[in-house]
């Protein structure tokens, strides 16, 4: 059985504090795990070009792994927090998502574990990777895979604390994780104090005693905060229906996540044809520059999914209005903030990647131009978690290879080639397709609210606060 704690309560309370509370944590969390990164990079890179490129073409057969889990738990996190607002006290419902949840992600796990050991080397080879950048890449990814079901143990229990309203253990656990590394790495990679030198194996080990540590304190974490004691979910909860719910959910937000990786492929492709090395180096700079620009938009996800899906399981539709509102205006905010920081010191900030006076001219010219996207970004996805809240995922897919493969290939033709701008048109291009993908998907959910009456989106200088806490 499980029993609805008061600290757990989205369905009350002021929205704009909840949405602050929830997002703040997650943004600080996902800066860490963008650092974690940035020092597995770092030390890749001490072991030469080969090691380097090799971890450089497994990245997007590693974001399969990420994104099969990270979209589990994203759906798993919209029934449970439907099923913790609709319910008073008691709840089957929850009992049921969260036991299956962990039931999927270890077979999903063990699924992944073989499939990764079997055919990362032909995706490897396939992504072009040869010799001892192959040899590398396959060391990593063989690793990494075998850590499978710590990732998707991680997401469900996280899972379990962001669908009542906990932020924080995640954001320890991402800290945490990053503190860790920085000793792991090299300690695993370099063979320090007797310990044999397994090279990039050694950076996938790392990452992978981390989950299993992720594992532990999260687990803790969910005991301490939620009223789930975890011995008591189990295989005799395992229910088709709940399964195929949890799939229905997650699946949408893990082709969206997969489109990702296609995006990047197709901007680099048309990168090399109008521009040079410089140009791709200037671009991932300043790309980096903008993942973390971006962070608060990531942190008003989780934060906008939890307390939507509460809210409209609880049946508080003018609160599952009052909160995409509140989102969309601290967003647009935070955002428009960021744009004006960022326009003037673009230079300095792509300069601290690379000094070469070429990648800092062409990264600089995207970031001045990519900003204008900032706020488009928000509307898109404060209007995903919100549907993902209102248990509408298939959306996401749509948007997903709108953003990501269909409107690129266009605008990048036209714009670089018909018209001739080259890089300036990819650029561009990406501006125009998150901005058209933004205002599409903000039609959409208006048109999700009037069918599901819902009170029409108004965002007013009160949106989120004590008129919106009703």
């Amino acid at each position: 059985m499980y029993n609805t704690s008061m600290s757990e309560k989205l369905t009350t309370g002021s929205i704009r504090k909840h949405l602050i509370r929830m997002a703040v944590p997650t943004s600080i969390g996902f800066f860490f795990n963008t650092m974690f990164n940035v020092v597995d990079t770092f030390y890749a890179g001490r072991l030469g070009t080969s090691a380097l490129a090799g971890m450089s073409a497994s990245f997007s057969i590693f974001f399969i792994l990420t994104a099969i889990m990270a979209g589990t738990g994203t759906g798993l996190t919209a029934l449970l927090s439907n099923a913790i607002g609709k319910a008073d006290g008691e709840n089957e419902s929850a009992s049921c998502y969260s036991s299956n949840g962990i039931i999927l992600v270890l077979f999903l796990g063990v699924v992944l574990t073989i499939a990764g050991t079997i055919f990362a080397p032909g995706l490897l080879l396939l992504l072009g990777a040869r010799d001892e950048a192959f040899a590398a890449g396959a060391q990593y990814v063989r690793t990494i895979y075998a850590g499978s079901v710590f990732f998707g143990i991680n997401a469900v229990l996280n899972a379990f604390l962001t669908a009542r309203g906990e932020t924080r253990p995640y954001r320890n656990f991402l800290i945490i994780g990053f503190l860790a590394n920085l000793v792991l790495d090299p300690l695993l990679i370099f063979g320090w104090f007797g310990l044999p030198r397994l090279g990039t194996a050694g950076v996938a080990l790392a990452t992978v005693i981390i989950q299993f540590i992720g594992c532990i304190f999260l687990s803790w974490q969910v005991r301490r905060k939620t009223s789930i004691r975890l011995k008591d979910l189990g295989i005799r909860h395992f229910s088709v229906s709940c399964q195929g719910e949890i799939l229905g959910q997650g699946i949408p937000a893990s082709i969206n996540m997969l489109t990702i990786a296609v995006g990047i492929f197709v901007i680099n492709l048309f990168i090399y044809r109008y521009g040079s090395d410089a140009s791709i180096a200037g671009y991932g700079a300043a790309v980096r520059i903008e993942q973390l620009a971006l962070l608060p938009a990531i942190g008003l996800n989780a934060a906008t999914l939890a307390i939507i899906g509460q809210n409209f399981g609880a049946g508080q539709l003018k609160r599952v209005r009052d909160t995409v509102a509140a989102a969309i205006k601290i967003g647009l905010l935070v955002m428009s903030v960021g744009m004006v920081l960022i326009f003037p010191f673009a230079p300095f900030l792509v300069g601290l990647f690379n000094d070469n006076q070429a990648v800092v001219s062409e990264g600089t010219r995207y970031l001045r131009i990519d900003i204008v996207a900032f706020n488009g970004y928000i509307l898109i996805n404060v209007c995903l978690s919100a549907l993902q809240g209102l248990k509408k995922p298939q959306y996401a897919i749509f948007i997903g290879i709108y953003r990501q493969l269909v409107m690129p290939l266009i605008l990048f033709t036209f714009l670089g080639t018909t018209l001739g701008l080259g890089l300036l048109g990819i650029w561009w291009g990406i501006v125009i397709t998150v901005w058209t993908g933004a205002l599409a998907m903000f039609v959409l959910l208006i048109r999700t609210f009037k069918k599901m009456n819902i009170p029409p989106l108004i965002i007013r200088k009160h949106a989120g606060g004590k008129k919106s806490d009703s």
